[in-house]
C-alpha cells in the first residue's frame, strides 16, 4: 500500500508521535512498515497526488502577499489533511520520522492562506502568512542560508 493511502483499522499518528517515515518506522497499531496511518484526506484530493517512493509530496511554502519563497517541506496525506483543515502548516519530518507543525516549538508559525496542487500532482504550493523566521537557522527563508550559486543570468 502506498504511503498516505487508507489502511483499514489503522490509527492516525498525532503530532509529536512517530508515524510511517521513509524507513517505515510506524508505531501505530495495525500499520505495517512502508504503509501509512489512516488519513481523513478527501479521497478526491488523495487520488490527484503523485507521491515519491516514500509516499511524500514536496510542499513549497511561499509568503502569500509578497510571493517570497520561504522553504520546502514534505507532506504525506495526513500532513496535507492537517494543513487543509487546521489553518496551520504540518509537515512530515524525514529526519525525525514524525509529523511537525511549523512553529509549535519556535513560535515561527505559518498561517495557511491557500494550498494548490501543480499540474503534475507532485508538488504543493502552500501560501502562508509567516510569523518570524521560516528557516531553522533563524533566517527569514531557507534559501538565505544556502546562498546564491552564481548562475549565469539568461536573456
Amino acid at each position: 500500500m502506498r504511503r498516505g493511502a487508507r489502511a483499514a483499522g489503522a490509527g492516525t499518528a498525532r503530532a509529536g508521535t512517530a508515524g510511517p517515515g521513509p524507513r517505515g518506522a510506524c508505531q501505530d497499531a495495525g500499520v505495517q512498515p512502508g504503509t501509512s496511518p489512516r488519513s481523513d484526506l478527501d479521497p478526491a484530493v488523495a487520488d490527484r497526488l503523485k507521491r515519491d517512493e516514500h509516499g511524500l509530496v514536496a510542499a513549497i511554502v511561499q509568503q502569500h502577499d509578497s510571493g517570497e519563497v520561504l522553504m520546502l517541506g514534505w507532506m504525506d496525506d495526513e500532513a496535507l489533511h492537517r494543513t487543509l483543515t487546521t489553518g496551520r502548516v504540518t509537515f512530515w519530518s524525514r529526519s525525525r520520522e514524525e509529523y511537525w507543525r511549523k512553529g509549535d516549538t519556535s513560535g515561527h508559525v505559518q498561517h495557511v492562506r491557500s494550498v494548490a496542487l501543480d499540474c503534475d500532482g507532485d508538488a504543493l504550493l502552500v501560501r502562508v502568512d509567516q510569523v518570524g523566521a521560516a528557516c531553522h537557522t533563524g533566517t527569514r527563508t531557507c534559501f538565505e542560508a544556502g546562498g546564491d550559486l552564481g548562475a549565469v543570468v539568461g536573456d
